[in-house]
């Protein structure tokens, strides 16, 4: 069955919850690979953190704001690459807190929005379609991804605090 605008963004932001609930890990488990040659929980959480930041400033601040889209399709690696070494820059509770901010910052703006306003399809900065429903489908996908890949992570270090 087919979720409404309030279930999609309610899902949306109980990913808030869950990150914060990591918070109960420590900075050594923060800065541990998920998995041989992947990345740290922190560059995981990072990298999501950095994607709403993109998506926030590029797409749904100017939706809220009346003005032109500049969200553009990126080259994903070179994103991802940039979000790592952003991660090694900060605190386990410095990316909490930002992804926090930045996440609630697209809450706050996506809720309340009238159906019309939430499927209406935009041109984004490469004039392809951008509906702020298509990208929290997209999101709330790439965040289940990432949690299963956290849940098997956390699983296998259990031992670790």
């Amino acid at each position: 069955m087919a979720k409404t605008t309030d279930e999609m963004i309610e899902e949306f932001k109980s990913f808030t919850s869950y990150v914060m609930e990591l918070d109960n890990l420590s900075e050594q488990v923060w800065n541990t690979p998920i998995a041989e040659g992947k990345w740290t929980l922190k560059d995981v959480i990072a990298h999501i953190m950095l994607w709403d930041q993109y998506f926030y400033e590029e797409a749904i601040y100017k939706i809220k704001h009346d003005e032109p889209l500049t969200v553009r399709h990126l080259n994903f690696d070179e994103f991802n690459a940039n979000a790592m070494d952003y991660s090694k820059t900060k605190s386990k509770n410095a990316i909490l807190e930002e992804f926090v901010e930045k996440r609630m910052n697209i809450i706050h703006d996506i809720t309340g929005l009238q159906e019309e306003e939430y499927t209406r399809e935009y041109k984004d900065g490469d004039k392809k379609k951008f509906s702020i429903k298509k990208y929290v489908r997209a999101f709330i996908s790439h965040d289940k991804h990432h949690k299963k890949q956290i849940e098997s992570f956390k699983r296998l270090n259990s031992q670790l605090k």
